[in-house]
């Protein structure tokens, strides 16, 4: 007898056999292991046109490479010398790069498309360093370069994202009205290179470009000029592109530090800055508290007036005070009747510059609103206590001086309250103290007293020893601190030669914070007492207009920056020790702790 298998039982035989299979190849399946990683960068195979194409007068550029390739923040990288007044379109697809514009090409000039390491293979990431693809409309490839270095003008560091410009045309409103003749960009060392540059003279600037402009309209800016015309010519800027004989890459171990390789050195130094501010506005109003106006200026008002005033109220029911610097006005609310409504109207005069630059007073109203947080309506809402805080606490250096803040006006001290004690091993005595309240600032007190090195003090205060203008009263608080003596510190003295006018010597930490500063009148002996023991760094401002601190560039005034210099290396300051250190002052801008050596144009 013939057996007979129904269709069912078929269909499901093949599904257990398919099954089986696929068991049996999950098994097999593993992740690959040995075998030396990809650290080969992706490899031009051909392109249309040729790289280095002449009488190119085509609107579209195709490169392909030998492996699948992606693009790394090609918006913030790419860039096109002489620059398009419209960005060119860039695609990725599969192994090939494309490049499409409309703008029509000047002729007989040399452009270059600068990818920087934007393109990328597609399995490991590896770029290709600096990429770059060169052609001309004319019958040839100019071959000229222009190297430099740009720095940020007071601490000498490398800027990040800086535009460099090229412009041919040498007038001073150039840079403000027109796009460059050439454009590329410095790298994180503030190195900055211009290949296949035309003959002829140029101005050379630095841009950090906020508002993509390509130029130099807007005062905010980061921003550097050479003093003097760059001459671009055959003997004296015919430098060769370096070509890496190893195409591979390889990155350092997870955690390794990179070795410092220091900047390479061009020919030219831009120093940038940021200029002083010429507008007068208002730049911020606000409400920080129910009883807290805030309103800062852009400048100080000069020899005109801040005012201010609220509609139907009386001057009484409020008061101001100005910063040190005249340029933010707080407004201290103290009616409740005017504090506790939700937006208060306020009217204000101050200095304002014009579109045409005049400088006249105007009359703005300003309302100030506060909305209080949500609060849960199952909690009862708790006035939080009126905090006041000490700027030293623990240990403390011989000249120190005791400052009380709080975040309201405070009322005057309830000194029977207040107990100072002089802290020795068995007793506490009572020592003298007064407090004397900040013109300036009416939530700050400071606590004038003598304090003995090598002696411990206890500042205490009782609940309600404090009390705002409001009502709030403090907590207790109670500050202990040991006053160290001299034998603790260090003491720094340097010996300057070499520059006879004046000059700002700054101590710095690590982070380069100021320390401790003194004036230089020429040669001579300048003394840091009472020092930490650390390292410290040292730099000199030259103050070429003698006002006493560091002042910017101009270029309305072609005025560089005042130049800044670093003293070569950090200097250890031991406790309980005196250092005396020669210094030789170079008027220019010097950074050796990074073997950054910059060589400026005679100011």
């Amino acid at each position: 007898m013939k057996a007979i298998m129904k269709p069912g039982t078929f269909r499901l035989l093949i599904l257990m056999i398919l099954q089986g299979f696929l068991i049996a190849g999950c098994a097999k399946i593993s992740v690959p292991t040995g075998g030396p990683k990809d650290r080969d960068i992706p490899v031009v195979l051909k392109s249309i046109p040729e790289n280095g194409a002449l009488n190119f007068k085509g609107n579209e550029i195709l490169v392909t490479f030998d492996e699948y390739v992606v693009l790394d923040k090609i918006n913030d990288k790419f860039m096109v010398s002489p620059p398009m007044r419209k960005r060119p379109e860039i695609i990725v697809r599969g192994k090939s790069v494309r490049v499409r514009y409309d703008e029509i090409l000047r002729d007989s000039t040399t452009y270059t498309l600068n990818f920087q390491d934007a393109i990328k293979d597609l399995n490991e990431g590896n770029a290709i360093p600096n990429y770059q693809f060169v052609f001309s409309t004319g019958s040839f490839i100019d071959s000229l370069s222009v190297t430099g270095n740009v720095y940020s003008a007071f601490n000498l560091d490398p800027p990040e994202n800086t535009l460099i410009l090229l412009y041919s045309d040498l007038a001073d409103t150039s840079v403000m009205k027109q796009i460059p003749a050439y454009i590329t960009r410095a790298t994180s060392k503030g190195e900055f290179r211009f290949d296949n540059v035309h003959q002829g003279t140029y101005r050379l600037y630095a841009l950090t470009d906020l508002d993509n402009s390509k130029n130099y309209s807007n005062r905010d800016e980061w921003f550097a000029f050479y003093n003097a015309p760059v001459l671009v010519t055959p003997e004296k800027n015919y430098l060769p592109i370096e070509v890496k004989k190893d195409s591979v890459t390889v990155k350092p171990a997870p955690g390794a530090k990179e070795p410092f390789v220091p900047p390479v050195l061009g020919e030219y130094q831009l120093i940038l800055f940021q200029a002083e501010k010429t507008l007068h506005y208002m730049t911020s109003s606000s409400r920080k508290t129910r009883q807290q106006l805030v309103y800062t200026l852009s400048l100080p008002p000069d020899t005109m007036k801040f005012e201010f005033s609220i509609p139907g109220a009386d001057p009484g029911q409020y008061f101001i005070e100005k910063s040190r610097s005249l340029d933010t006005i707080t407004v201290w609310l103290t009616d409740s009747t005017i504090y506790n409504r939700q937006v208060v109207e306020t009217i204000v005069k101050f200095p304002f510059t014009d579109t045409l630059g005049i400088t006249a007073e105007k009359t703005d109203t300003v309302q100030m609103r506060f909305i209080a947080p949500r609060t849960s309506r199952t909690k009862i809402s708790k006035v939080p206590p009126y905090k006041v805080t000490s700027n030293i606490s623990g240990q403390a250096r011989p000249d120190a001086r005791i400052i009380l803040n709080a975040p309201e006006p405070f009322m005057p001290p309830d000194t029977s309250r207040i107990i100072f004690y002089e802290v020795q091993k068995d007793s506490k005595t009572r020592h003298k103290y007064y407090f004397e309240k900040d013109t300036a600032n009416s939530c700050r007190y400071k606590v004038n007293s003598e304090l003995v090195p090598d002696r411990n003090y206890l500042f205490i205060a009782d609940s309600a020893a404090f009390r705002s203008i409001y009502g709030n009263v403090s907590d207790s608080t109670a500050i202990r601190i040991t006053v160290l003596n001299a034998e603790s510190f260090g003491e720094l003295t340097l010996n300057l030669s070499g520059y006879e006018g004046n000059a700002i010597i700054e101590v710095l930490d690590n982070t380069e914070k100021i320390i401790r500063h003194a004036v230089s009148r020429g040669s001579g002996k300048i003394k840091f007492p009472l020092l930490e023991k650390g390292k410290y760094r040292l730099r000199a401002v030259f103050d070429l207009n003698n006002d006493g601190k560091w002042t910017t560039g101009d270029f309305d005034l072609k005025r560089q920056p005042e130049p800044v210099m670093y003293y070569k290396e950090e200097i250890n300051v031991p406790e309980n020790w005196q250092i005396e250190q020669p210094w030789e002052l170079i008027q220019g801008n010097f950074k050796e702790p990074q073997l950054q050596k910059i060589k400026t144009q005679p100011r």
